[in-house]
């Protein structure tokens, strides 16, 4: 049976410093994760990215509110940020799918079995599912907290065997990443508690956050998934973690 892995890239990762969608980034990770399954392992894609599409495509005359934006931005994005992946994964011959979820269809019943059977043949077909919160509807409580929560949800659905979490920097730190005494924690045992080291700020582009991260990885790993945080900005991240990860920054919570 092939290693199953959940890459989620965030809205950092994939966002360039005036809001707009980094293409070569995106083009940089497709290359890596068309090298992962060439070596054999299975992957599914949680990706961010929608917003600052429709963001970058759109100039809007009057004023919206907060859901009114994330409704018409991620409409038009989705179309966009899907389109790309379809056109940099079609140059390693890899067919991919789009799956866009809602909150409510990780609750046991007939939709969480539909969405875990649609992926299942997906892979089982070869196809790479591209996974991505519907957010032309899901507003306020029917939102997922970010896709950190998503991707983790995921994860377990599929019974992966790991969860890499792309941020903008390498992982969780013993203090503020800019500090110069900061350390990296490497290794994360399943009864230690980092709350201490975490800080609930949000990330510049996305929902998310360290804290998210850090909530997410807990409660992945205690189901038996390894899940790793790693710094998406890095040339090679997702094929250095697999093939030298004694000299690649990241923080891994043991299982």
């Amino acid at each position: 049976m092939k290693h199953r892995i959940v890459v989620k890239v965030g809205s950092n990762v994939l966002t360039r410093t005036d809001g707009k969608l980094d293409v070569t980034r995106m083009s940089a990770l497709v290359d890596q994760i068309a090298m992962l399954r060439k070596q054999g392992y299975e992957v599914i894609l949680v990706s961010s990215g929608a917003m600052a599409s429709g963001r970058g495509e759109l100039k809007v005359s009057h004023s919206l509110d907060s859901v009114e934006q994330r409704q018409l931005f991620s409409a038009v994005g989705q179309v966009k940020l899907i389109g790309l992946y379809y056109d940099l994964f079609r140059e390693f011959g890899i067919h991919v799918g789009q799956v866009l979820t809602m909150k409510e269809n990780f609750e046991p019943g007939e939709q969480y079995s539909n969405q875990r059977a649609c992926m299942t043949v997906m892979l089982e077909n070869d196809v790479l599912p591209i996974v991505n919160e519907n957010d032309t509807v899901s507003v306020t409580e029917l939102m997922f907290t970010d896709n950190d929560e998503l991707s983790g949800l995921i994860a377990q659905m599929m019974q992966a065997d790991t969860l890499i979490l792309l941020s903008n920097i390498d992982g969780i730190f013993t203090a503020n990443p800019d500090d110069p005494d900061a350390k990296l924690i490497r290794q994360v045992a399943p009864d230690r508690d980092l709350s201490e080291y975490i800080q609930p700020e949000k990330s510049a582009f996305g929902r998310g956050g360290m804290h998210s991260k850090y909530t997410t990885a807990r409660k992945v790993s205690q189901s038996g998934i390894r899940v790793i945080i790693a710094n998406g900005e890095r040339e090679d991240i997702l094929t250095d973690l697999f093939e030298r990860p004694a000299d690649t920054p990241h923080t891994e919570f043991i299982i």
